[in-house]
């Protein structure tokens, strides 16, 4: 019979069943590999970080939500992290920020883009919250401040600024993007000091962040404003806002104009931004963040955002940012108190 084989009892068969056999052999092989070769693919090299949010404890457009949203991109492009949120919450110069992680000790997937300003603002308020209160994961870049006004203001120079304010201190209303011992309001009290103004002569108006103090600047509420340089770099390179001076002890690549030194003030003033996490964290949650940080930081592409906006690679992880931390609460406490400024 054509296309049958016969059994010898004479029953034929069907030749496709003779493959049955075959085909099973096959699929146990490809399932035996594949049970190989999964395991291998899953495991090669460590997972994403999953479910991670940063807090900005400002409103958007400021140094720290920059910092934290340049941070959660590199993070999620480069494969070490998920999609990571960012958000914001702001209040009392950082305060209700640094409240709200350490609120939430033992949560190993929160992390917090902080800086000078919050050890001034813990340094100058009533408060019972502290960095130390934090878990310290690394301390990120350093910025100089930057001494800026609108395009169309009457001072094209950092002499002819500094001249004006000698002249009338109180007539000339300075902004900042800190409120009493953060990053702008030091630069600020250093600078009138260094120029023969007493600091309590000086119309200091606080900005929640570095976004309302821009609003401002471009709107003429303030004279001047001090600030950093990463935070008006758009408006910078646009031409809407004119920089005087840089804070720094070097003049900064990209700008130019001098240090304030080289204009004849014996100052000198940078800022710092890092990143801290709850309280209380699993010693293996504590060390996911830090390896994420640490690999981040090493990226090509977090280097494109040191380039970008001026920052410095300023790395210091761990024990040694928390001690870091520490002594510049010292060192904000102490020249608050010299200025004879507002302190715990």
């Amino acid at each position: 019979m054509a296309g049958t084989v016969t059994r010898p009892g004479g029953a034929p068969i069907a030749r496709g069943a003779r493959r049955g056999p075959v085909v099973s052999l096959v699929v146990v092989l490809v399932l035996a590999l594949a049970a190989v070769v999964v395991p291998i693919v899953l495991t090669d090299g460590p997972r994403p970080l999953a479910d991670l949010r940063i807090l900005v404890p400002n409103p958007p457009g400021g140094g720290y939500d920059v910092t934290a949203r340049s941070a959660a991109k590199v993070l999620s492009d480069t494969g070490i992290a998920g999609p990571v949120e960012v958000f914001n919450l702001s209040g009392a110069g950082g305060i209700a920020g640094l409240g709200r992680v350490e609120g939430e000790a033992g949560n190993g997937r929160l992390l917090m883009s902080m800086g000078l300003g919050i050890v001034g603002a813990t340094a100058s308020r009533d408060t019972p919250l502290s960095l130390a209160g934090t878990t310290p994961i690394a301390r990120l870049t350093e910025e100089s401040e930057i001494v800026v006004v609108p395009a169309d203001s009457p001072y094209r120079d950092v002499r002819a600024l500094l001249d004006a304010w000698r002249a009338a201190p109180g007539g000339l209303t300075v902004g900042g993007g800190s409120s009493v011992g953060g990053p702008d309001h030091l630069a600020t009290m250093l600078l009138a000091e260094g120029t023969g103004i007493a600091p309590a002569r000086v119309r200091y108006v606080s900005y929640e962040g570095g976004g309302p103090l821009l609003a401002a600047v471009l709107r003429g509420e303030v004279g001047f404003a001090v600030s950093g340089v990463g935070e008006f770099a758009d408006q910078i390179g646009s031409g809407d806002l004119r920089v005087l001076a840089v804070t720094a002890g070097e003049r900064v690549p990209g700008l130019d104009v001098p240090t304030l030194r080289e204009s004849g003030v014996d100052v000198e003033f940078s800022n710092w931004r890092g990143l801290v996490a709850p309280p209380g964290l699993a010693d293996a949650d504590r060390a996911a963040l830090a390896d994420a940080v640490s690999a981040m930081r090493d990226t090509p592409e977090w280097r494109q955002v040191l380039a970008a906006n001026g920052w410095r690679d300023a790395w210091l992880p761990g024990a040694d940012f928390a001690r870091f931390t520490a002594a510049e609460n010292e060192r904000v406490e102490h020249v608050l108190g010299e200025l004879g400024l507002q302190s715990r």
